[in-house]
């Protein structure tokens, strides 16, 4: 066994990082136009998703690295958040909190999940205030909405609640689709980004 060659920890986070950036792009152009058939069914592809999550890294772990390793820290956790399927939404959110963080006044790893949680929180408020009024969303029913997805971990299309936070507008005019569309989007990158951060510690 002494003599087999095993990638170092490094290495394969920089491998998952590659693959899930290639999965992403394929994931984008798949959807962005009328795919031409291919011989090859991307769907199935043994070592898709399943290989990932066998190995997927959590939150609480990238925030103790960040306790352990202060120095030449963004690109280093840059490279473990994309590696990870779960957090990468997260990386903004994590790179920002080390950029407005003086991190030298954490004393243990226990007050840096308590920091970033507190922080992510105030984010959390503050990007969903912003994204109701930018737009034009029914503030009570946005907000019931974006709460109930969050705490599903993801966003529903079904029943009439994604038609009730949208602003007062005709189903018949052209622009509805559109805007709800936009919406929908705009709430699953925000649900990506902040879910599991309103946890209890």
């Amino acid at each position: 066994m002494l003599g087999i060659d095993v990638l170092s920890e490094r290495k394969v986070q920089d491998y998952k990082s590659v693959y899930n950036d290639i999965r992403d792009w394929r994931r984008r152009q798949n959807n962005g136009s009328v795919a031409e058939r291919s011989k090859v069914n991307w769907d199935d592809i043994v070592f898709e998703i399943d290989l990932l999550k066998s190995q997927e890294i959590n939150l609480d772990y990238i925030l103790e690295l960040i306790y352990e390793h202060k120095i030449d820290l963004i690109e280093e956790i840059r490279r473990i958040i994309r590696a990870s399927v779960g957090n990468r939404a997260k990386e903004s959110l994590i790179v920002d909190y080390i950029n407005n963080t003086n991190l030298d006044t954490i004393t243990d790893k226990a007050n840096i999940l308590e920091s970033f949680y507190t922080y992510a929180r105030c984010r959390l408020k503050k990007e969903a205030t912003a994204l109701i009024a930018e737009e034009n969303l029914n503030e009570e029913e946005a907000r019931r909405y974006i709460a109930l997805a969050l705490k599903r971990g993801y966003v529903s299309e079904n029943g009439t609640d994604l038609n009730n936070i949208l602003p007062k507008m005709s189903p018949l005019n052209p622009m509805y689709l559109t805007k709800k569309h936009k919406v929908l989007q705009l709430i699953v990158s925000f649900v990506e980004k902040f879910k599991e951060i309103d946890r209890q510690l």
